[in-house]
C-alpha cells in the first residue's frame, strides 16, 4: 500500500504554492544594477517589483500600485502628478532616487516619502525598505509615524529666529526633521507645515530631542494648541486608507 502511495505521489506531485505579493512597487525608468538591487530588496518583504518604462503616467492612472520609485528629475513630475490625482494611487508611497535635498523639496507638494541615495548600496537600500515596508503594506495601524519629505518653517518663540527644516517623519503627537541651524532641546517653537491634502497649518511645539551629528531634531506638539488636531486628522485619514 505504501508503495502505491509513493508511486501516486511521483505521478501526481502536489502543485507548488506560490506566495502572492501583498503589494506592488513600480520601478519607473530605472536601469541595472539599481533596478536589480531594488527588486531584490522589495521582494524580501513580500512587495512585488513591477518594471515600468514608456508612458508610465497613463498606466499609473489605470493600475493599482502601493509604491513607486523614480529618479528625482523633471521627467518625474508628470508621473507624480498622475499618481497623486489617481483615485487608486493617491496615497501610494513615493520613493525618490538620487538627487539632493533641494531636489526632493522641489517635489515636496507630491509628498515624497523617502529617498534612496546614489550611488545605491544594497545595505542602505534594504534598511530603507525595511523601515517603510509597513507603510507600503498598509499596516498603518502599527506604523503611526508617516515618513514624508517637505519643507518646514520653524519660528523660535523666545527670540523670533526663523529657520527652515526638512521633515523626516510626522505623527499625531509631533515630528522629526533636519536643519543645518542650531537649536536647543526644550526651546518652544512654532512650526508651519503642509502635507498633500492638509493645507498649511501653524502649530506650537517644543524641541524634545536633538542629534547634532545627523543635524536632526524632534518636536512635540503643544497639547493646548487645538491646531495640532488638523495634523491628527490627516494622520487618521492615512490610517483609514
Amino acid at each position: 500500500m505504501r508503495f502505491m502511495e509513493k508511486a501516486q505521489a511521483i505521478l501526481n506531485p502536489p502543485l507548488p504554492v506560490s506566495k502572492k505579493a501583498a503589494a506592488r512597487a513600480a520601478l519607473v525608468d530605472l536601469k541595472d544594477p539599481v533596478r536589480g538591487v531594488l527588486s531584490e530588496c522589495f521582494r524580501q518583504f513580500g512587495i512585488e517589483p513591477v518594471i515600468m518604462n514608456g508612458n508610465v503616467a497613463e498606466r499609473i492612472q489605470k493600475e493599482k500600485f502601493e509604491a513607486c520609485v523614480m529618479k528625482l528629475t523633471p521627467a518625474a513630475q508628470p508621473v507624480m502628478e498622475s499618481a497623486r490625482t489617481s483615485p487608486s494611487n493617491s496615497r501610494m508611497v513615493i520613493y525618490g532616487l538620487g538627487g539632493s535635498a533641494q531636489d526632493a523639496l522641489r517635489f515636496s507638494k507630491y509628498g515624497i516619502n523617502a529617498v534612496f541615495r546614489e550611488p545605491l548600496e544594497r545595505p542602505a537600500a534594504m534598511k530603507l525598505v525595511r523601515a517603510t515596508q509597513m507603510l507600503v503594506l498598509h499596516e498603518l495601524r502599527r506604523y503611526v509615524r508617516i515618513p514624508v519629505i517637505t519643507e518646514i518653517n520653524v519660528v523660535v518663540t523666545g527670540d523670533g529666529r526663523r529657520l527652515t527644516a526638512t521633515s523626516i517623519e510626522v505623527s499625531s503627537g509631533g515630528m522629526s526633521m533636519r536643519s543645518a541651524e542650531d537649536i536647543t532641546v526644550g526651546q518652544p517653537v512654532e512650526i508651519s507645515l503642509a502635507l498633500l491634502t492638509l493645507p498649511r497649518v501653524w502649530v506650537r511645539a517644543s524641541v524634545s530631542w536633538r542629534n547634532p551629528a545627523g543635524r536632526a531634531f524632534g518636536v512635540r506638539f503643544d497639547n493646548a494648541d487645538d491646531r495640532r488636531l488638523k495634523v491628527k486628522e490627516w494622520i487618521d485619514s492615512c490610517l483609514e486608507n
